[in-house]
């Protein structure tokens, strides 16, 4: 935590150096909406937020932040469930004031605070889609900065893979452009946000040939079944067909099972995918059809409402095998109440066929990433959740493959983040050491080996 001297000479810089109404102390409303994050669990409180508009204003930030020796930390979306968008006692740069966003042919030119419904809506104005995560309200920077699953990473590959190039604040103060410094494109596809501010990202269009999706519930009964004829499924999806799976709590159903299948291919070829989806088991009900990207990333953002506590845990298995599947039914009936679940994300098609040292992102091979969520409300018990959180992710050590998705790690999970980057681990520390030696900027965890 930094001195309150520090942090008055701070704000009196920056008052000097930028527009007032730039600047924010605790009591003043811009203050309280940046420091307030998706995740109601997260308690730390900055002392000051700056709200720049430029590259120039972040650069102003991150130099005056170093001069007087205040700790800072980035918030785009303000989604990372861990809270790394706050730094205790410190200096928040929140971008929420940078999120415009114009199309330059088949790329997306946009702010670091933009939001992937940001980037969405701009795009299909021009026909377009974009690789970006599953909801729309999360911030497109931290999503792709650490790799980003998506419904449409079949066809268009992870939010990294997109990632075309970035205006970045070093830790110095210096606004760069990746076009000037491959290296650290490189360390950004899949790196996290640990080299600097991205102030500007420039992203890859894909153009929009008709989506087919939405969300088919199955009822608890046939989780055997589902599970086994998704891991047929996965085994041997056409890029088209990207499914994600919950096991989840609907109220008015129970425990179910909630299938989201996103068909991006041919449209010739969407009946056909779509019908495997429905022969998982016998659907409750369905909402499978032509449907927007937008309004695809709609469905989710209700179910992923600010102010719920979460504890998120993942592992990262090759598929789901039967002896998973047992463990993963016999998980998700021990849940402590109906915001825990467990979520298979899937990895395929285009994403698997980006070359393993292209980005610095670690695992290439098709794989299914398992997301142990325990959402609940203020006055849950806490430990409950985060136990039956921590059990699931322990009992699935053995089957697991090394490593996991470092968007979902915390720095304390040593022997998942010391494999989380694969055979890039060696390499992304050089680049740290070069782009920030102090280690200004922390995000995804990355291995500790000479840092």
């Amino acid at each position: 935590m930094c001195s309150a001297n520090a942090v008055d000479e701070l704000s009196r810089r920056l008052g000097e150096r930028l527009r007032a109404d730039r600047v924010h102390r605790p009591g003043d409303p811009a203050f309280a909406g940046a420091a307030t994050l998706w995740n109601g669990a997260v308690t730390t409180r900055p002392a000051l937020v700056v709200r720049p508009r430029t590259g120039a204003e972040v650069a102003t930030a991150v130099s005056a932040a170093q001069e007087f020796g205040v700790g800072l930390s980035v918030r785009g979306g303000g989604h990372d469930w861990a809270g790394r968008a706050l730094r205790e006692g410190g200096l928040v740069i929140d971008l929420g004031e940078m999120r415009d966003v114009r199309v330059e042919g088949n790329t997306a030119v946009m702010g670091g605070g933009s939001l992937a419904g940001d980037v969405v809506a701009a795009a299909a104005s021009h026909g377009a889609n974009v690789a970006t995560g599953t909801a729309g309200v999360v911030g497109m920077a931290g999503l792709s900065l650490g790799g980003g699953y998506g419904l449409l990473l079949g066809t268009a590959g992870l939010a990294a893979d997109n990632l075309l190039g970035a205006e970045v604040v070093l830790a110095d103060g210096r606004l760069v452009s990746t076009e000037d410094d491959p290296e650290l494109l490189w360390a950004l596809r899949g790196g996290g946000g640990n080299f600097g501010v991205v102030t500007t990202m420039h992203v890859r269009l894909h153009p929009d040939r008709g989506l087919v999706g939405g969300m088919v519930l199955f009822p608890w009964e046939e989780a055997a079944t589902v599970l086994a004829r998704y891991a047929e499924l996965t085994a041997s999806a056409p890029d088209g067909l990207t499914v994600l799976l919950e096991m989840t709590f609907v109220p008015d159903v129970g425990p179910c099972l909630l299938a989201v299948p996103v068909w991006s291919g041919e449209q010739r070829h969407a009946d056909a995918a779509i019908a495997d989806v429905l022969r998982l088991g016998t659907p409750i009900s369905s909402t499978v059809g032509p449907i927007t990207q937008k309004d695809l990333l709609a469905q989710f953002d209700q179910h992923v409402p600010h102010g719920m506590h979460w504890d998120l845990r993942t592992r990262t298995i090759a598929a789901p095998t039967p002896g998973i599947i047992d463990l993963l039914i016999s998980s998700a009936e021990a849940r402590p109440g109906p915001g825990a679940g467990i979520g298979l994300r899937q990895f395929h098609g285009a994403a698997t066929r980006v070359g393993a040292d292209d980005t610095a992102f670690g695992l290439r091979t098709g794989h299914v990433v398992v997301e142990i969520s325990a959402g609940r409300g203020p006055d849950d018990d806490a430990s409950a959740y985060r136990k039956w959180a921590e059990d699931v992710r322990t009992s699935l050590e053995p089957h697991a493959l090394p490593g996991g998705y470092p968007n979902f790690l915390l720095p304390d999970q040593d022997d998942q983040v010391a494999h989380a980057y694969g055979s890039h681990t060696a390499r992304l520390i050089a680049a740290k050491q070069s782009y920030d030696p102090r280690h200004v900027f922390t995000a995804t965890p990355l291995p500790d080996r000479g840092l």
